[in-house]
């Protein structure tokens, strides 16, 4: 049986995968502005409008990138650093629903999060609607 995650090494977690999607959604927006600039005027209208999108929807990217990495291996790079998973009620990575789900709650809402501080399995209320638990990977030694 795995340990389930706390607080604290989620959030460490969470914080490095937002800021790989701010660094990354950042530098692209000042690659399009730097473009904007030497094409003209025009351009520069809708470089004004993709950095103001792109504060907007930062939260969505970053539910999307969290639940691509949740799909694929169960795990965000953030994750991965501090050894955690996240898993389905069967062990497995979140299927795409649920992986969605739990990303938009968690860019969105992450004061639901702080559900996991009374539950007895530390899952946040986003966790409980998505039906995941967070664990502590599992590593083989030689």
């Amino acid at each position: 049986m795995s340990e389930y995650a706390g607080l604290v090494s989620r959030s460490a977690a969470y914080l490095v995968d937002a800021v790989v999607v701010t660094v990354l959604t950042g530098t692209s927006a000042m690659v399009f502005v730097l473009v904007a600039l030497f094409v003209g005027a025009d351009a520069q209208d809708l470089a004004g409008l993709v950095v103001s999108s792109v504060v907007v929807f930062l939260p969505a990217l970053l539910a999307l990138y969290c639940a691509f990495f949740w799909m694929l291996a169960g795990r965000t790079p953030g994750m991965a650093v501090f050894g955690l998973r996240v898993v389905d009620r069967d062990g497995r990575p979140p299927r795409w629903l649920a992986a969605m789900v739990r990303g938009l709650l968690l860019a969105y809402l992450p004061v639901l999060a702080l559900w996991l501080l009374v539950d007895r399995r530390h899952r946040g209320l986003h966790d409980k609607v998505a039906r995941t638990s967070v664990v502590r990977a599992l590593t083989r030694r030689g």
